[in-house]
């Protein structure tokens, strides 16, 4: 059995939904007021307007997350990807990555468009890995996103499906 479970996110999550977000926003940025009302009111911000946000344990503990904003109708934000320090390197990050393109597909998602910064330099190799290509940036939620990337749903799938047959699993809401 895989180590990693990713499951959809419960009312009980939230603290640590905020908890691994505030780590890596307040280690490399300052908190702005968009993320503060997202990590206190997950599902006001994410849930309410068509959105998802998935949980990660690893080894049956809390271990990351990732939201997926309704953006347009064609189009959901992947948002607030954070894995705890203490289980970084275990391939958790990826694992949330392709279980949200699934999820994306089941909300009718055509594409799926992160926002970053360059001081993110791991994360951006691993959304250029999984598939992510670069855009020019017209963001103004965020002002520390200095990089903006989107991924096709189908190619997103297609790497989803590559990946769960490499481990041999299927997504844990399956």
């Amino acid at each position: 059995m895989h180590p990693i479970n990713i499951v959809e996110y419960q009312p009980w999550h939230q603290p640590y939904f905020e908890k691994f977000n505030r780590a890596w926003i307040e280690e490399l940025f300052e908190m702005e007021p968009v993320d503060e009302w997202v990590l206190t009111n997950p599902d006001k911000a994410i849930l309410e307007s068509g959105g998802a946000i998935l949980m990660a344990a690893y080894e049956g503990m809390p271990a990351g997350t990732v939201g997926l904003r309704k953006f347009d109708k064609d189009t959901y934000e992947f948002t607030k990807m954070a894995v705890d320090a203490a289980f970084r390197r275990k391939g958790i990050a990826e694992a949330l990555s392709y279980a949200s393109f699934i999820k994306a597909k089941e909300l009718d998602a055509q594409r799926v468009i992160l926002y970053s910064n360059k001081k993110n330099a791991g994360a951006i190799q691993l959304y250029e890995k999984i598939g992510f290509t670069h855009l020019p940036v017209e963001n103004d939620v965020y002002k520390r996103a200095d990089v903006k990337m989107e991924i096709a749903i189908d190619k997103a799938l297609e790497a989803a499906i590559n990946y769960y047959e490499t481990i041999n699993e299927q997504p844990a809401w399956k």
